[in-house]
């Protein structure tokens, strides 16, 4: 991943994290909510590119190398 695509998934990242703490607080009117919400959704699809991105020069990179396929990951909802 280039360096300026790296900054951009972390400034995406910290983007998301402030408009989540926006709209946990409950202190924004609907209408400004939405807008957040929207703009979250646009910014969580950005960082899902991003990192598919990534994964998939991962995986090039892995069997070119002939190294093995990569595994799931599984996250613990806890």
């Amino acid at each position: 991943m280039s360096a300026a695509k790296k900054l951009n998934l972390e400034k995406s990242l910290a983007n998301l994290e402030q408009l989540v703490e926006e709209l946990e607080s409950g202190d924004l009117p609907l209408e400004s909510a939405m807008k957040k919400f929207e703009e979250g959704i646009k910014l969580t699809r950005s960082c899902q590119t991003a990192l598919k991105e990534a994964e998939q020069k991962v995986e090039i990179l892995l069997k070119s190398a002939g190294g093995e396929a990569l595994q799931a990951f599984e996250i613990d909802d806890e």
